[in-house]
């Protein structure tokens, strides 16, 4: 049991994940509160990614699920990286250095069919992005016209006093708003007519986004140079997460299909003969033989109808099929036939009683009350008696 869990509640998981879990549940908390989506969540983001980084590194894991948070900051393992330095590098970002020499790259979450991972196919995105200003070339207005920023005296930030209490203040610089840091500025009559003097202009881009067969949940798409552009800056990327949604009747695992399937009891004894509809759209027939008897829980499989392998989608992976045997409900069966039923069944095992023997009811179990003893067992402890599983009164 570990000491706290509060990493673990912050990225929606529970302390037995697995890192591929793990992985999935950052990178959706990721980019829903990412500060170029959401400008107010910028904690959230930071809490988030303080989390990911102890818990997707084994050793940091471990000393947390022994000791929590104060067990890190003692260990002097915690905090190392920045926020968004973890979001680069779990995203395919570069470094700092090679972020001052490119533009951000900007991702982007493509909610997917596991159909369309299956079949492949294009999808068109369009995204809204900056380009530099065709009237100013990028220079914001009138060549030569630039004056220092009266307001920053060409400082590009602003210092303001506050005071917090009686003898003490506190010194807050910030990004001069009237030349957005730039530390000069140009006057409103020389300023870019179309750009504003901002130096670039939004508009909107198409992107077609090729999906092949047997991409993965979590696959990422890059389209290189295709960011926000800026002056004297490489464009960034935009980089495209694939976010696979569920299917109602297959779930994928690795390169292999997994379905359930109910069959009767007549069925299951006597043979049967069921059609699947693949995710592209064909009809398998599948069949068990008079006699061949499949069992409650059975495991089989069709070779070749799984996944399309990436890259080599003419291999595909197993259709996987679990076998659930529906069995007939109480009084299904008049009495006077169960005998002649019996007759063609395997014979049951007869027990002869004894004098030391005792006969007692068989009766259903009331799930609320088990479920109930099982929660307090987790909190309580080792002491004393405690109550057992509750049958139903009929």
């Amino acid at each position: 049991m570990v000491f706290e869990t509060a990493y673990y509640d912050l990225l929606g998981v529970s302390p037995s994940t697995s890192q591929d879990e793990l992985k999935k549940a950052y990178r959706k908390l990721a980019l829903k509160y990412h500060p170029d989506k959401n400008p107010n969540e910028g904690e959230k983001f930071k809490h988030i990614s303080q989390a990911y980084e102890v818990l997707s590194d084994a050793k940091k894991r471990d000393l947390y699920d022994q000791g929590g948070e104060q067990a890190i900051k003692e260990g002097g393992m915690g905090g190392g990286s920045s926020p968004m330095d973890i979001f680069n590098m779990f995203f395919g970002g570069g470094g700092r250095m090679h972020r001052e020499r490119r533009g951000k790259n900007v991702v982007h979450q493509l909610s997917v069919a596991l159909e369309e991972l299956y079949k492949g196919g294009t999808r068109k995105l369009g995204l809204q992005k900056n380009y530099i200003c065709e009237k100013c070339d990028g220079y914001g207005g009138k060549k030569g016209a630039l004056e220092k920023c009266s307001s920053c005296k060409g400082k590009g930030v602003q210092i303001k006093i506050q005071q917090i209490g009686p003898g003490m203040i506190q010194q807050i610089q910030s990004m001069c708003a009237d030349c957005q840091g730039q530390g000069e500025k140009f006057s409103s009559k020389d300023r870019c007519k179309n750009c504003h003097g901002h130096k670039v202009e939004r508009k909107k881009k198409i992107l077609e986004v090729n999906i092949d067969k047997g991409m993965k949940d979590g696959q990422r798409i890059t389209f290189h140079g295709e960011g926000d552009q800026e002056p004297g800056l490489e464009p960034g990327d935009v980089i495209i997460v694939l976010d696979q949604k569920d299917n109602p009747v297959f779930q994928r695992k690795d390169e292999d299909l997994q379905m359930k399937m109910n069959i009767k009891l007549a069925e299951a004894l006597c043979g049967f003969r069921k059609t699947i509809q693949t995710l592209d759209d064909r009809v398998l027939v599948i069949s068990s033989q008079p006699g061949e008897v499949v069992k409650h829980g059975a495991v089989k499989c069709v070779q070749n109808e799984g996944m399309p392998i990436y890259r080599a989608p003419y291999e595909k992976g197993q259709l996987i099929i679990h076998f659930k045997v529906e069995f007939p409900e109480k009084n299904w069966l008049p009495e006077h036939l169960m005998f002649q039923l019996e007759r063609l069944l395997p014979p049951r095992e007869d027990v002869m009683m004894t004098d030391d023997m005792e006969e007692v009811e068989l009766c259903g179990v009331d799930v609320k009350t088990q479920e109930r003893g099982y929660s307090r067992e987790a909190y309580e402890e080792d002491e004393g008696p405690r109550g057992g599983v509750q049958c139903q009164t009929q």
